[in-house]
C-alpha cells in the first residue's frame, strides 16, 4: 500500500558550482586607508584613561576598587576596555581617582581626538573637526 521512499538526503549546495558562477564583475576601487581605519571603541579609551590615572597615583586595582565601591574583577574589566560601564561605575572609579565624571570624559574625549586624528591621516594639530566639544545624550 505504501511505497517506501528512499533513505536519502537531498542537499542543497549553498553556493553554484564554479562551472555556473556568473563572471566575476570587476573589481571595485579599494576604500582609502582612512575610511577604512577601526575608529577607537569609547569603553577602551575610558579604560585607558582610568588605568592611567590609577598607575600616575601609584594605586592598586583593588584600592582603586574599594574606594569606588565596586569589584575588582569588574574594574579590571572596565579598565581593560572588555566591559561597558555604566555612567554610577564610571563616575563612582572618578571619584575613588579624585576625578568628577566630567573630567574622566574630558580625559577620554581628548583621548579619542587625538587617536582619531591619527588614524584618519591628521596630525594631532589639525583639529578633527571644527567643533572641539564633546557631547553625550541620553
Amino acid at each position: 500500500m505504501s511505497s517506501q521512499a528512499p533513505n536519502e538526503a537531498r542537499v542543497i549546495p549553498l553556493r553554484r558550482p564554479q562551472a555556473e558562477r556568473p563572471a566575476a564583475s570587476p573589481p571595485r576601487e579599494a576604500a582609502p586607508a582612512a575610511l577604512t581605519a577601526r575608529e577607537p571603541l569609547w569603553r577602551d579609551l575610558v579604560g585607558d584613561v582610568l588605568r592611567r590615572e590609577r598607575l600616575a597615583q601609584e594605586r592598586t586595582l583593588k584600592d582603586v576598587a574599594d574606594a569606588a565601591r565596586i569589584s575588582m574583577p569588574y574594574l579590571s574589566e572596565v579598565e581593560r576596555g572588555r566591559k561597558e560601564a555604566s555612567s554610577e561605575v564610571l563616575a563612582a572609579a572618578a571619584h575613588a581617582l579624585g576625578l568628577g565624571l566630567g573630567d574622566l570624559l574630558s580625559l577620554a574625549q581628548g583621548e579619542l581626538t587625538r587617536t582619531g586624528g591619527r588614524r584618519h591621516g591628521r596630525s594631532a594639530a589639525t583639529p578633527a573637526s571644527p567643533h572641539n566639544g564633546l557631547c553625550l545624550a541620553a
